[in-house]
């Protein structure tokens, strides 16, 4: 019974300003769902011995969006029970422990959200064109290429 509930609704957002997840959680409540299930991908202080001060992310934000899109559709197919989906990604300077990454997606049973949200970002990293640069305090910085990028696997 989803009296009240509305239609399924799909939220994207790419921007600069600082990630909410507080916002993008409240995004896909619904009356109908008992599971919402969120991803928050944060900035870690370090990588491979080296100490991370931020990270930069760069994206073509049109085409970002539209693959995003299609990430979101085939969601749609692979679980017909999921309601809300919302994906915001920041983009420029990420210090450490803030979130460059958001997603929330709510169903009626945890199951379903859970493989969703998994689905979501581990498809996001190997599909969608946001490039990520690690800066670190001392040895400059490098440009990091997603170990799942489909290209790469070419």
């Amino acid at each position: 019974m989803d009296e009240g509930d509305g239609e399924p609704q799909d939220f994207i957002r790419i921007c600069t300003e600082k990630l909410s997840t507080e916002e993008v959680s409240q995004l896909v409540l619904s009356p109908s769902c008992g599971a919402v299930s969120i991803f928050v991908g944060t900035t870690r202080n370090n990588f491979e011995g080296k100490k991370v001060v931020h990270l930069e992310y760069d994206a073509y934000v049109p085409m970002a969006e539209a693959e995003i899109k299609k990430i979101l559709a085939d969601i749609r197919k692979r679980w017909p029970s999921v309601k809300h989906m919302a994906v915001y990604h920041r983009l420029g300077l990420v210090p450490t422990t803030e979130a460059s990454v958001v997603i929330a997606i709510s169903s009626p049973h945890r199951d379903d959200s859970l493989d969703a949200v998994k689905f979501c970002i581990n498809t996001l990293k190997a599909t969608v064109p946001i490039w990520k640069k690690e800066v670190y305090e001392e040895d400059g910085s490098t440009w990091k290429e997603n170990k799942e990028c489909f290209w790469k696997k070419q």
